[in-house]
């Protein structure tokens, strides 16, 4: 079995993850710790959560996570369920807030995933939507990324995601792409309903993506190399909109 591709169902990974599993709610069978690791407030919070903890060997977590970046922690649970996107609309209705949406054209680093819901969370997202095929899903390496903030942040997975993209148009959504050679992202306007697209590490977004975008926006390299890691340059432009979304909010 090559434990690389560990299944986005089984395993919750590291402590940070852990931790927010726990504190979210989230039905967990049990957690695994390394024998002379010290769980502290997790162990803690599985007692309150009446969650059974299991001492193992170091070798069995290292298995189960080859990168050994596991931190002593395991435990055993979905990394997050999916919503639907109606769910994530739904969740900006509720709040009385124009949907403010992050969807990823084929991400495929579970780092980069991981940072943009983590960033998604920071900026007050109401939701992440990733394609079903050619990317990155909700693998334990994306909640650990996350650094938990996949129990907090509503993630859709699509089969057709020009399909879904045609249908936040309609639904009254600005679409925002990302790519190097669009308009400054400080001169543009990011208020109102609107979904931001990040495009796959390498290739940008695909061209029917790009296509559907009513905008294209980049941001200015002032150094000797040409672009920024996609979550990087999204959570720049992610944090400008928030800005200015918090800036309209407190106008009202």
């Amino acid at each position: 079995m090559d434990k690389s591709n560990i299944d986005e169902k089984q395993y919750i990974i590291g402590r940070g993850a852990v931790t927010e599993a726990i504190k979210a709610g989230r039905p967990i069978d049990y957690i695994m710790t390394a024998k002379g690791t010290n769980p502290g407030t997790i162990a803690a919070l599985a007692a309150k959560n009446g969650i059974t903890v299991k001492e193992v060997s170091r070798v069995k977590l290292d298995g189960i996570c080859p990168q050994g970046n596991h931190q002593g922690v395991i435990a055993m649970a979905a990394a997050a369920d999916y919503v639907s996107v109606e769910d994530i609309l739904d969740a900006a209705e509720q709040k009385g807030e124009p949907p403010f949406i992050i969807i990823s054209d084929g991400l495929e680093d579970p780092h980069n995933l991981g940072a943009v819901i983590r960033t998604a969370d920071a900026v007050g997202a109401h939701g992440v939507i990733i394609p079903k095929r050619r990317a990155v899903g909700l693998t334990y390496g994306v909640g650990k990324a996350s650094a938990g903030a996949v129990e907090y942040v509503p993630v859709a997975k699509v089969t057709n995601l020009n399909a879904c993209i045609d249908d936040l148009k309609k639904r009254g959504l600005w679409i925002y792409g990302m790519d190097m050679d669009g308009q400054c992202w400080c001169e543009a306007d990011l208020n109102g309903p609107a979904a931001f697209i990040v495009g796959n590490e390498g290739k940008g977004m695909s061209r029917l993506i790009r296509e559907q975008c009513d905008f294209v926006l980049s941001l200015p390299m002032y150094g000797k190399i040409n672009s920024l890691n996609a979550s990087v340059a999204a959570g720049v432009i992610l944090y400008e909109a928030a800005r200015q979304r918090n800036a309209i909010k407190a106008k009202n």
